[in-house]
């Protein structure tokens, strides 16, 4: 069996972060194991408080990880500091870990920044030139690219300047900003669209975890990187579709969900 590895933030509601991953991955095939970077206290409202892993423990982790059963992909989640996206990008190094898919994860989708500025910096410089895949968003997008993207053709021009200063691929996600579900996916000079069916579901708490973790359990699996991308966009559709509803929020999300919940990849 393949097996991929998430490092990322807890989200103690279950719809984001380590707990998405491992239901992404386990439904997509693979053998799920995760590197903690922080406990979060957070619901689909917002985040409410974060506890950090010390850079030692999380060192630990990733080495009885990696000395044991070596995974096939590794996906990283949000990284709140510098001290811990030092010692990733060391162990990555280390191990010459494989198919690494980064979801450069800086505001949750309630608006909470989850990182310093200092850490992006640090992400830039150490982690993002790892990568097989960066899956930005497009404030993601923005941020890393220093440009505005308003439209299609912006995205394109974005992903390339991602993808050209950081050696990788890059899946530029369009999302609700720009009114479709198409992605972009810039690599190795070319730029190939996906467009996404448009699902009237408002539980999207988790999606952007849930596609990265997708990806990775495809590559883990050696699929090509825009196959692999392909079906996790099939799994992202497939699971909004299923519509499952676990209960009404308070907050401005309204549901409770996690999509990873609701289907099993084919």
């Amino acid at each position: 069996m393949k097996t991929a590895l998430t490092i990322a933030g807890s989200d103690s509601s279950g719809g984001a972060g380590i707990q998405a991953d491992i239901k992404t991955m386990t439904a997509n095939g693979v053998y799920a194991m995760s590197a903690v970077t922080a406990l979060t206290a957070q619901n689909t409202t917002g985040v409410y408080g974060i506890l950090e892993s010390t850079p030692d423990f999380l060192a630990q982790q990733l080495d009885c990880i990696f000395t044991d059963i070596f995974p096939d992909a590794v996906k990283i989640g949000m990284v709140s500091s510098t001290p811990l996206i030092e010692v990733i990008g060391a162990k990555l190094r280390a191990y010459q870990a494989k198919n690494i898919v980064v979801d450069p994860v800086m505001v949750a989708t309630s608006g909470s920044r989850l990182i310093s500025q200092e850490a992006v910096e640090a992400l830039k410089g150490l982690l993002l030139p790892l990568a097989t895949v960066l899956t930005p968003n497009l404030p993601e997008a923005e941020v890393l690219s220093g440009m505005r993207i308003t439209s299609p053709a912006d995205m394109e021009r974005a992903a390339r300047a991602i993808g050209e200063a950081y050696g990788c691929a890059v899946l530029c996600k369009g999302g609700h900003a720009m009114n479709d579900a198409n992605d972009l996916l810039w690599q190795e000079g070319r730029s190939r669209w996906f467009e996404g069916r448009r699902i009237q579901n408002p539980n999207t708490h988790g999606t952007g975890c849930t596609l990265s973790s997708a990806i990775a359990s495809n590559l883990a699996k050696g699929c090509p990187l825009d196959q692999a991308v392909e079906r996790a966009k099939d799994y992202i559709s497939g699971a909004l579709e299923a519509m499952l509803d676990l209960g009404q929020g308070s907050g401005p999300l309204d549901h409770t969900f996690c999509i990873s919940n609701a289907y099993t990849a084919p």
